[in-house]
């Protein structure tokens, strides 16, 4: 059992140094709910946009033919402040740990010209072998992409 408070274990929102590239995202009027502000699941596909477009101009995803692709098989967010349509985003990258087949790439979310993160989280990829979705020793170019990430 750990010692640890639970306030003590609480993500805290993180600064800009804590990431090392930056890749603006658009919001959209469909991504706001109800509430006026940016709907959970949507901060999730802008994780996935700032990893795949930094791999696809990084010259180490090709969507339709890298014979290596990612699997996501685990994710998380932590919310610290809203975002809302019509804010611009800019999602800070990182990654905190490289396997034989996994990557652990971790994202902050903040509002343009904001200090802290409004939301940080992460997922993890393992790499697989398109054809037979085996695990697969992450490929040269992809490893080339990530040194400029890692944290």
């Amino acid at each position: 059992m750990s010692s640890a408070t639970p306030e003590a274990a609480r993500a805290q929102a993180e600064p800009r140094s804590a990431y090392r590239l930056f890749r603006p995202i658009g919001t959209r009027w469909m991504d706001n709910d109800v509430y006026g502000h940016i709907n959970n699941v949507v901060y999730y596909s802008f994780f996935d946009t700032a990893v795949n477009g930094y791999l696809i101009e990084a010259g180490a995803l090709q969507i339709e033919t890298s014979e290596v692709i990612g699997l996501v098989i685990e994710t998380r967010c932590n919310y610290f402040a809203p975002l809302a349509f019509p804010q611009a985003v800019e999602a800070g990258l990182r990654v905190a740990h490289v396997g034989r087949s996994s990557v652990r790439y971790e994202v902050g979310l903040f509002g343009a010209g904001e200090p802290l993160t409004a939301a940080a989280g992460h997922f993890v990829h393992v790499y697989v072998d398109r054809a037979t979705r085996r695990p697969t020793a992450l490929p040269p170019a992809l490893l080339a992409a990530l040194a400029p990430l890692k944290a």
